[in-house]
C-alpha cells in the first residue's frame, strides 16, 4: 500500500534491506533513472555522532533527458535535483522505499514549463513503487 505526504510517497515491502536496495535500483534503471549519489545515513551517523541507526540510504536518482529539459526551462531548478529515493530498514521487518514527489518539489518553482516534466518523472517513480509492491 502506498502512503503519501506533502512531498513524497512510500511503499512498504517484505524485502530485506539488501533486496529492496537492489530491486529499486533495477526498477529505476528500467524507467531511465541512474543513481548519481548514495548517502549511507547509518554509516554517517555512526561515524559523526557515534549513534546507531537502522540501515537507511538516500539515493540521488536522475533521468538525464528529464533533467536536461528541466534545466533548459529553468537553470536554477538544479537546486531541486536529483529525485531522492530512500531505502530504509523497518524495525518490524521488511523495508520502506520512499520517493520524493517531483510534482510537489518542482511546484515550488513558478514555471509552468516544469509541470509536464515533473508529471513525467512522477509517473515513472510511481511505476517503480507499484512494481516494488507487486
Amino acid at each position: 500500500m502506498t502512503t503519501t505526504n506533502a512531498f513524497g510517497f512510500s511503499v512498504d515491502v517484505p524485502l530485506t534491506y539488501a533486496e529492496a536496495d537492489l530491486r529499486v535500483r533495477e526498477l529505476l534503471k528500467a524507467e531511465g533513472f541512474g543513481v548519481l549519489t548514495e548517502i549511507d545515513v547509518r554509516a554517517t551517523l555512526r561515524e559523526k555522532l557515534d549513534v546507531e541507526f537502522p540501515r537507511y540510504e538516500i539515493l540521488g536518482a536522475c533521468n538525464p533527458p528529464l533533467a536536461h529539459r528541466a534545466l533548459q526551462a529553468d537553470p536554477d531548478v538544479g537546486l531541486l535535483l536529483p529525485c531522492n529515493v530512500v531505502v530504509a530498514e523497518r524495525a518490524e521487518g521488511g523495508s520502506r522505499v520512499s520517493f520524493m514527489d517531483p510534482v510537489a518539489i518542482l511546484g515550488l518553482v513558478d514555471n509552468p514549463a516544469l509541470a509536464p516534466i515533473a508529471a513525467d518523472a512522477a509517473e515513472r517513480l510511481h511505476r517503480v513503487a507499484a512494481a516494488l509492491e507487486s
